[in-house]
């Protein structure tokens, strides 16, 4: 649906936000603006609650994106909920938290192992990126150490958006193979580590490689001839 206010966008820190129900099918329904991220660039998608004027309380067991331009359908338990009910959309935060912090710690992973990436998946308490590189090229204590080294220093990280233009102009700044940067709006949105990584993403990100945590390198998986599956995790 378009026109949808996507919060977390802005701000994914943003815990809750009042919000108007455009559209109810069965269980999928769309609110005017919200705070929940959608499954998308890997990243799982939100779950948490709506809580509408009258004190009834629906569990949202899951976001998705929808068909338009920055549709969002949250998966929602129980019936009752109709277009134009007004209500609390609250994430459940320590869920996203913790996909917040793996997510960031992907871009240190992208940083630390050069090469292409070919896919990429975060769900709760663990993550996972597919290079393009030889499993010669691939020390698992060795990326542990530079991992957690990046983490340690506190890096600032802070998203900014440049023109679709000026996307087309650097091309070394996307590294998926698999997933190319939405264009077409006029404007693409970066993810910024100060001194350590520049890429487009959608994703929710903590402010600060310090809130990231000791992560450990779980695995390193061969996918094919020159596809290596490197698995994170909390320490």
């Amino acid at each position: 649906m378009p026109g949808v206010h996507l919060l977390f966008r802005e701000d994914s820190y943003l815990r809750e936000s009042m919000a108007t129900v455009t559209a109810v099918d069965g269980s999928q329904v769309q609110l005017d603006r919200t705070v929940f991220y959608p499954l998308g660039g890997g990243q799982a998608g939100d779950r948490g609650t709506f809580e509408t004027e009258d004190g009834r309380v629906f569990k949202v067991t899951d976001t998705r994106k929808g068909e338009g331009p920055d549709s969002v359908i949250h998966l929602v338990e129980g019936e009752g909920l109709v277009a134009g009910a007004k209500l609390i959309a609250r994430i459940d935060w320590d869920y996203r938290y913790r996909l917040m912090r793996l997510h960031t710690a992907l871009h240190l992973l992208c940083a630390v192992v050069p090469g292409a990436v070919t896919g990429g998946q975060i769900s709760d308490g663990k993550a996972r990126l597919d290079f393009d590189v030889a499993a010669a090229s691939l020390d698992k204590d060795e990326i542990a150490a530079k991992l957690n080294a990046l983490v340690a220093a506190g890096h600032a990280v802070t998203p900014r958006w440049i023109s679709d233009e000026e996307m087309a102009d650097r091309p070394e700044l996307v590294r998926t193979m698999s997933v190319k940067p939405p264009t077409g709006f006029g404007k693409v949105r970066l993810l910024d580590i100060a001194g350590v990584d520049l890429q487009p993403c959608g994703g929710t990100h903590v402010r600060n490689t310090a809130e990231i945590g000791p992560l450990v390198v779980t695995k390193i998986e061969n996918k094919g001839k020159q596809n290596r599956r490197v698995n994170i995790a909390p320490a």
